[in-house]
């Protein structure tokens, strides 16, 4: 029923995830993600749990044996979708053998994606390449990935919401970004990343207190 990525930027250590669905208010129980540990999308019959658990495991495991670890604590894990991104870019996903549709995950250096109900097959592969063959900052590549991936077809039922997530130095989330219900979820997904990246609320967040700062 979603379509997400998890992503890292090499350069600057940024862990970002982005995701979409047909239903309101993804940004509510899909992505996930913790600053210098890790990026985690959890969906299909989802369980918020497999996310709590995963970033708990990723302070000291590497994203491979996070997802077994939070796996093995959920009893309907078939019925789950995850992929997991680490700090260091080892990124891991699970498919459970009862998510519905065309249903699959794709994991490559510093990303992941993943989706279920999906419209085509074409869909996570448009995902990766334009993550990979886009340029900028962190969320300008996860938004060129979800719309990469809306292109191609995306959540067969449509789209109606969309979410981004970055995390950086803070223990909050350096971008926050939610399109709780629209005609056009992508598309005002872009409109918002650009107004608040480039807007006064950019000027505004740069006053936000850092543990350096105080």
């Amino acid at each position: 029923m979603t379509f997400s990525i998890v992503a890292r930027d090499a350069e600057t250590g940024e862990l970002g995830v982005a995701t979409a669905t047909a239903g309101p208010a993804v940004g509510a129980l899909v992505p996930y993600g913790r600053s210098g540990i890790g990026v985690i999308a959890t969906q299909a019959m989802t369980n918020p749990y497999l996310a709590f658990d995963g970033l708990d495991l990723l302070e000291d495991n590497a994203a491979d044996a996070a997802l077994s670890g939070a796996l093995a604590k959920d009893p309907s894990s078939d019925l789950r979708q995850v992929i997991m991104l680490d700090a260091a870019g080892s990124a891991a996903g699970w498919t459970g053998s009862r998510c519905q549709g065309i249903a699959g995950h794709k994991t490559a250096d510093n990303c992941a994606v993943a989706g279920n109900l999906l419209a085509s097959g074409d869909v996570l592969p448009a995902m990766l390449d334009a993550f990979h063959s886009s340029s900028g900052r962190l969320s300008d590549r996860l938004v060129a990935s979800m719309a990469a991936g809306a292109a191609a077809g995306g959540d067969s039922r449509g789209i109606g919401s969309a979410a981004l997530k970055v995390f950086h130095r803070e223990q909050y989330a350096a971008i926050d970004l939610r399109i709780d219900w629209s005609a056009s979820a992508i598309h005002s997904l872009q409109d918002l990343h650009d107004i608040t990246l480039d807007g006064d609320y950019a000027a505004f967040f740069r006053q936000v207190p850092t543990r350096s700062s105080g």
